[in-house]
């Protein structure tokens, strides 16, 4: 029963993604996939450990060259080229976490904020023999079928990216119910605490960063395998904002949050910008708005409400 329970919030949850995905193009279906596990490893820092982190586009650059450079220089599996992207996200999240964690919030956002432009600077300029600078990278007609999930077919992709997001959700669910999970969030209340129990601080951010930040790689990966193409465009500076816009708008430290938050930031910038090119003057206004009214997000704010609606549902048929 309690097995049912926990599987229950998460299959309601890749339900309405699965039925929205009869209503809506494949392009926006496989974009608000990705696009949430992008989100899912920011929301994590954010609202568990109390960093945020503008350098976001820095590890999705990662993981999404490492697979890019596979694909084009060496093989023709897109899986392989995943497991790479994956590896090498975790390898710079091992390589710099010990140095970021140890700053505070701010400092912490600034130094991610210059990893990403130093990481965009090597992309563009400095590796530019290899990266090929501006023009990017082509691969696209490089990406082998495969059996089972053949990930060059937009329909096959769709599918393997919802079970990644189901199992990157299922995860962080996971981790949100145990003893890590909670010091986790006590780690971002109150340090002394923590530490009095016997926990280390350090540690526990440390493996929270790791785990965001390969999520990150992961979803990069997954861009450069349905795109079939990389630029340094994705680690730019005017892109840093964009997971934490959409972990804000979803709603900071929950569940749910990157989904809905994925939803209505790609359906605003798709919808709205075919009427207005300045659509982000109303991400803006959507922003300030959640924020006077109480900084929850949207599913932060309809959470309640459902739950609320559920309990008199359930009271209703009790009686």
């Amino acid at each position: 029963m309690k097995l049912f329970r926990w599987w229950r919030g998460i299959l309601l949850a890749f339900l309405l993604l699965a039925v929205l995905r009869f209503f809506l193009p494949l392009p926006f279906s496989n974009e608000i996939i990705i696009f949430s596990i992008y989100t899912m490893g920011c929301s994590f820092l954010l609202g568990r450990v109390g960093f945020i982190s503008f350098g976001q586009p820095a590890y999705l650059a990662t993981g999404a060259y490492a697979t890019a450079f596979y694909l084009f220089y060496f093989g023709t599996n897109p899986y392989i080229g995943i497991l790479i992207g994956i590896l090498a996200g975790l390898l710079i999240s091992l390589i710099v976490g010990p140095l970021f964690v140890r700053l505070r919030s701010d400092y912490f956002a600034l130094v991610n904020l210059a990893l990403a432009v130093i990481i965009f600077y090597m992309l563009q300029k400095v590796l530019v023999d290899i990266t090929k600078g501006d023009n990017g990278l082509w691969f696209l007609t490089n990406i082998a079928s495969t059996p089972v999930l053949d990930l060059s077919k937009p329909n096959h992709f769709y599918i393997f990216a919802f079970l990644v997001a189901l199992a990157i959700w299922a995860l962080y669910k996971y981790l949100n119910d145990t003893i890590y999970g909670a010091c986790c969030l006590a780690s971002k209340i109150n340090e002394d605490k923590v530490k009095f129990l016997g926990y280390s601080n350090f540690k526990i951010r440390l493996t929270a960063f790791v785990i965001a930040n390969t999520t990150t790689a992961l979803a990069g990966s997954m861009y450069a395998i349905y795109l079939g193409f990389v630029s340094p465009e994705m680690t730019s500076a005017h892109r840093a904002a964009d997971p934490v816009v959409v972990t804000i708008l979803g709603g900071v430290g929950t569940l749910y949050g990157p989904i809905v938050g994925a939803i209505a930031y790609t359906g605003m910038k798709d919808l709205i910008s075919g009427l207005i090119g300045n659509w982000e003057l109303f991400i803006g206004f959507l922003l300030v708005f959640i924020m006077l009214a109480g900084e929850k997000g949207i599913w932060g704010t309809l959470e309640p409400l459902l739950k609320k609606a559920l309990f008199r549902k359930n009271a209703f048929k009790s009686e």
